[in-house]
């Protein structure tokens, strides 16, 4: 069993009744399973088989695939900075959007 994600103490499985269509073969057995694991919350869900173990081993795998993504670190972000003419095309922009909002207000006459 080195496959599983961590420790066998550490998930709790639970098997129900799966919803939606499939009518019979669905409903009469529990073969949808949830697995969650405590120590981080995760939750995983596997209702595609009609097989128990199938939909067991899919969602084991699942829960690996969430617990390595969480494991990877995420990359740096290196802010880049704007350049000096493209802040003018934008300030440009600005000015006429204010002009045009400008020249829609009432005239006021005294």
């Amino acid at each position: 069993m080195n496959d599983m994600p961590g420790r066998i103490r550490d998930i709790r499985i639970e098997y129900y009744r799966s919803r939606g269509p499939g009518g019979q073969r669905k409903n009469k057995k529990e073969t949808a399973v949830r697995i969650r694991h405590i120590p981080t919350g995760i939750t995983v869900i596997a209702t595609e088989f009609r097989s128990q173990a199938r939909n067991r081993e899919l969602a084991l795998k699942r829960l690996k695939e969430r617990l390595e993504r969480l494991k990877r670190k995420k990359k740096r972000r290196i802010p880049t900075k704007i350049s000096v003419s493209a802040k003018e095309r934008i300030l440009k922009k600005k000015r006429l959007r204010s002009e045009k909002k400008r020249l829609r207000q009432k005239v006021v006459e005294w």
